[in-house]
C-alpha cells in the first residue's frame, strides 16, 4: 500500500506523558459476509503488539526505530483471512520508553491505527483510533519500572498475570466499566508526524534455543531458589518458559553474559554495572502459565531465575527465543579448517544478535546504531543476506540527524539533546560516505546516489569549512576523536591527525563520484579537486619521505602500521614509494585493532602480500579474531580484549574477507554486474568453499586440491544476469577464462 493520508487519531491511555509506560487497547466492529479485503494499518511510539480476535498480526520491534519528528513508520498487513463475519475484535498492547535514552528518541507516547475493509460491492469502511476504543486501567504490565540499563534503552518489563482477563482481546465483552475507560486523542497532532510505510522487514523468531541447567548455582536455604541456565553463546531476544502456576508466584528471569564466583548470574551488562538487567513476572495460578518479556530485546548468555519454588528441568519449559531482523541469510563459507568454519559461524552469529529494527554496535549495553559500526558491519551483512533496505534505513537514520552544520550526532536514533549523548565522533561522519557508496556498489541503484547525495555534501562541506588555511589539512574539532578503536596505540599529538585526512579525502572523492553519476558536473570537478588538494597537502605536512610512511599526527613521531595501511589502500602513498610502504605495513608487527584492520587486510590482499593477510586472518595467537575463537567464543568480542561486549558487530567483517578473498568470489562491477573468482589457496587449505547473496540470486564458488591426480578444481555457479570470470594463479600458470551463468565444474592441472 502506498503512503496513505491518515485519517486516525494518535490515541493513549490518557494525556499524561509517563516515563516507561504501556496502554492497552480494544475495539469491537462488524464485519459483512461480502469482504474481499482487509488492510490494516499500524504505527505506535514506540512499540506495539496488534491482535486480531486474540492472534497477534505481525513480528517484534515494530514499528522499527526513526526520529517520528521526521519519519514515522508503519506497518501494513493483509487480515481478511483473519476475519469473521459478524462481529470481531481488534486489541493493541503498546510501550512508550521516554526516559531520554541512547537508542530512540522520546517523542510522544501514541498508538494510530487504520483497518480498510473493502467489499465485492466496492463498498469500503474505515475502522480507526478515536475517542470510543477502550482501555484498561489496571494493566498486566507495570508502568515506570526502572530501566534495565544505564543508557537506558529497554526497561524491565513487570507483568502481573492476575490482572489479566483474555476475554479481553476477543468480541462480546461485557463492559467492566470499574477497569476501562475510553481512550484519549494523543499529544501527537494528526498530522505532525510524517507516516511513512516500514520497507524492512520486522523482527522474527529465528529459533528458540534449549537451556543447559547449572547446578552451581543452588544455595541451601536460599528462599528464592536460584536456577541458572546457560544457552551456551551469548544470543539476542528473549527467554519464554511454559511452567505449572503458582498463584502469587513472582518469577524473575535476570540476564548476563558472565557468571560470578559463585555461580549465579552477575548484576552487569556487558562491562557495565546494573541491578535492574531482569523481567519478572507474577502468576496467576493456572494449570500452565506461558509468558516472553518481548517488548524489548536483551543479549546474555546466561538466564537465572528465582522466585519459582519448583524444579525447572531442562527442554521445552524454559527456552530462549533468538530474534533479528527477518533478512533472508543466503550465505554460507565452509573449509577444510574447523577453526576458520568457527570464526565465519561466530561472525554471522554477531550480525544476527545486531540488526533487530536497526544495526547497532552490541545488542546489550548500547543497542545503538553508528556510522562506523554500520560500514565495518555492512561488509558480511551484504555478503550474507539481504539487506540493502536495513542500511538504506541506517542512511535515512542519519539523514534525519544530521545537523544544522551537516555533522552528526555520534549515534541516531538518539536523544542527542540529553546531556548523556550529546556526543559527536568526527571521524565517524566521514563513514557516512563510506557507506553510501558501499549501498550503491552492492545494489546497482543510481537512485540510492540521489537520495543521499546532500546528506553527505553537507557532511563534507562542513570538513572543508574547517580547513586550516596554512596546511589545508583538517585540524582537531568538537567531539571526541578515534583514528582506531578499540584501545588503540595511534598517537593523537598535535592538530591534525592522518587517519582523518584520509577519510577525508575517501569521501570527498566518493561526493565526487556520486556527483558524476547523477549528473552533477559542477559538483563532479570541485569535490575532485578538493580531494586532490586535500590529498597533496596530507603528503607534504604528514608523509615521511624518507622512511616512506605515514606519522600518526602533524606532531608525532610515531609511524603506526595502520595509518600508513589506511593511507595505501586509499592509494595516497607516492607511486615510486608504494612498494617500500607495502612491505613496512606488512613486515611489521600487527597493531591495528578493529578500525584499521579492515583496511590493513584489504590492502595486503590487493596488493600481493596475501599470505601475510591470511595469516593475521587465521592466527589463532593474541591479537586477532582467531584468539576468540581458540578461547571459546561463539560471538566476536569488542576487541582483542575479553574484557566488553561479546557480541560486538564490527567485528563479523572477517566472514567476508573469507568469502571474498579465500574462496575468491568479488563483485567488479556495481550491483554484481560483473564478478570475479580469483582465490587465494593457502598451504594449509585442501578445500574453501563459500556461497553469497547478490541482487541476481546467489553466487557460489569452490575450490579444492586433488590429491590422487593433483591439480586443482574449481566448482562456480553463476546467477543469470551477471558476468563473471575466472582469474586463478597455479604453480605453472595463470587461468584466465569467462564463465557463463549456470553452474562449471573445472578441473586444472
Amino acid at each position: 500500500m502506498a503512503n496513505i493520508n491518515w485519517i486516525a487519531d494518535w490515541i493513549w491511555r490518557s494525556r499524561r506523558v509517563r516515563v516507561n509506560d504501556f496502554a492497552y487497547f480494544r475495539k469491537e466492529f462488524a464485519v459483512q459476509a461480502s469482504l474481499i479485503s482487509a488492510q490494516l494499518l499500524v504505527s505506535a511510539h514506540n512499540s506495539a503488539f496488534v491482535y486480531v480476535n486474540g492472534t497477534k498480526v505481525g513480528g517484534y520491534g515494530s514499528p522499527a526505530p526513526t526520529n517520528p519528528w521526521k519519519r514515522k513508520y508503519y506497518l501494513v498487513y493483509e487480515i481478511s483471512g483473519q476475519l469473521n463475519e459478524g462481529l470481531n475484535c481488534l486489541t493493541a498492547d503498546a510501550h512508550y520508553l521516554g526516559g531520554s535514552g541512547q537508542n530512540y528518541v522520546n517523542g510522544l507516547p501514541g498508538f494510530r491505527l487504520e483497518l480498510h475493509l473493502t467489499y465485492t460491492d466496492g463498498s469500503k469502511k474505515i475502522v480507526k483510533t478515536d475517542g470510543s476504543w477502550e482501555t484498561l486501567k489496571d494493566m498486566p504490565h507495570k508502568s515506570g519500572t526502572p530501566y534495565q540499563q544505564n543508557r537506558r534503552v529497554s526497561a524491565i518489563e513487570e507483568y502481573d498475570a492476575r490482572k489479566w482477563d483474555q476475554k479481553w482481546r476477543y468480541a462480546g465483552l461485557k463492559d467492566d466499566v470499574s477497569n476501562t475507560s475510553k481512550a484519549k486523542k494523543a499529544k501527537i497532532g494528526r498530522d505532525e508526524w510524517l507516516m511513512v510505510e516500514q520497507q524492512i522487514p520486522e523482527g522474527a523468531i529465528e529459533e528458540e534455543i534449549r537451556l543447559t541447567k547449572l547446578s552451581s548455582a543452588f544455595e541451601e536455604g536460599d528462599p528464592s531458589f536460584p536456577q541458572v541456565f546457560d544457552v551456551g553463546r551469548i544470543v539476542s531476544g528473549w527467554p519464554k518458559f511454559t511452567l505449572k502456576g503458582i498463584e502469587g508466584a513472582t518469577i524473575r528471569l535476570r540476564y548476563s553474559e558472565d557468571l560470578d564466583e559463585n555461580g549465579r548470574v552477575k548484576h552487569n551488562v556487558c562491562n557495565e554495572h546494573s541491578d535492574n538487567y531482569y523481567d519478572q513476572y507474577t502468576m496467576r495460578g493456572d494449570d500452565q502459565e506461558s509468558w516472553q518479556p518481548d517488548f524489548s530485546y536483551k543479549a546474555f548468555r546466561y538466564v537465572e531465575v528465582t522466585g519459582y519454588p519448583l524444579p525447572i528441568e531442562e527442554g521445552n519449559s524454559l527456552t530462549v527465543c533468538l530474534a533479528y531482523t527477518a533478512m533472508p541469510y543466503v550465505g554460507s563459507f565452509n573449509s577444510s579448517d574447523e577453526n576458520l568454519n568457527a570464526l565465519y559461524e561466530a561472525c554471522i552469529r554477531t550480525q544476527k544478535n545486531n540488526t533487530l529494527g536497526q544495526t547497532v554496535d552490541c545488542p546489550h549495553r548500547e543497542q545503538a546504531q553508528y556510522t562506523a559500526d554500520t560500514d565495518l558491519q555492512v561488509e558480511t551483512l551484504f555478503y550474507n543476506f539481504d539487506a540493502l533496505n536495513v542500511i538504506e534505513k541506517t542512511l535515512s537514520d542519519f539523514t534525519d540527524a544530521q545537523l544544522e552544520d551537516g555533522t552528526f550526532p555520534f549515534v541516531t536514533p538518539t536523544n542527542y539533546e540529553h546531556q548523556d549523548f550529546n556526543l559527536q565522533i568526527p571521524e565517524w561522519d566521514l563513514h557516512y560516505a563510506t557507506l553510501l557508496w558501499k549501498l550503491y556498489q552492492t545494489s546497482g541503484n543510481v537512485k540510492l546516489l540521489e537520495t543521499f547525495f546532500e546528506t553527505a555534501r553537507r557532511m563534507v562541506d562542513y570538513f572543508i569549512g574547517r580547513l586550516d588555511p596554512v596546511s589545508g589539512l583538517v585540524p582537531l574539532d568538537k567531539g571526541w576523536h578515534i583514528s582506531d578503536w578499540p584501545y588503540p596505540s595511534v598517537e593523537h599529538k598535535g592538530d591534525f591527525l592522518t587517519v582523518q585526512q584520509v577519510k577525508l579525502v575517501q569521501a570527498l572523492r566518493i561526493v565526487s563520484d556520486a556527483a558524476a553519476l547523477i549528473g552533477k558536473q559542477v559538483d563532479h570537478k570541485a569535490y575532485k579537486e578538493h580531494a586532490a588538494r586535500l590529498s597533496d597537502n596530507l603528503v607534504r605536512n604528514l608523509y615521511d619521505r624518507e622512511l616512506k610512511r605515514f606519522r600518526d599526527s602533524s606532531e608525532s613521531s610515531q609511524m603506526h602500521q595502520g595509518v600508513t595501511a589506511i593511507a595505501l589502500y586509499a592509494d595516497l602513498v607516492p607511486s615510486a614509494d608504494r612498494e617500500a610502504a607495502v612491505a613496512y605495513v606488512a613486515d611489521k608487527q600487527w597493531e591495528c585493532r578493529t578500525v584499521l584492520s579492515l583496511p590493513l587486510l584489504r590492502m595486503l590482499f590487493e596488493n600481493g602480500r596475501e599470505a601475510e593477510a591470511y595469516a593475521l586472518l587465521s592466527r589463532k595467537e593474541y591479537p586477532g579474531w582467531g584468539y576468540m575463537i581458540a578461547q571459546g567464543a561463539k560471538t566476536m568480542w569488542e576487541g582483542w580484549e575479553d574484557i566488553e561486549s561479546h557480541s560486538h558487530a564490527w567485528n563479523g567483517y572477517p566472514a567476508r574477507l573469507l568469502q571474498e578473498y579465500v574462496v575468491g568470489i568479488k563483485s567488479e562491477a556495481p550491483g554484481f554486474a560483473k564478478a570475479v573468482i580469483r582465490p587465494y589457496m593457502p598451504d594449509d587449505l585442501s578445500f574453501a568453499e563459500a556461497e553469497v547473496w547478490t541482487p541476481h540470486g546467489t553466487l557460489f564458488a569452490r575450490w579444492e586440491r586433488l590429491a590422487e591426480q593433483g591439480g586443482v578444481r574449481i566448482r562456480a555457479r553463476i546467477p543469470a544476469g551477471m558476468n563473471a570470470r575466472l582469474a586463478v594463479k597455479l604453480p605453472a600458470r595463470n587461468v584466465v577464462m569467462e564463465l557463463a551463468p549456470g553452474e562449471r565444474d573445472l578441473i586444472f592441472d
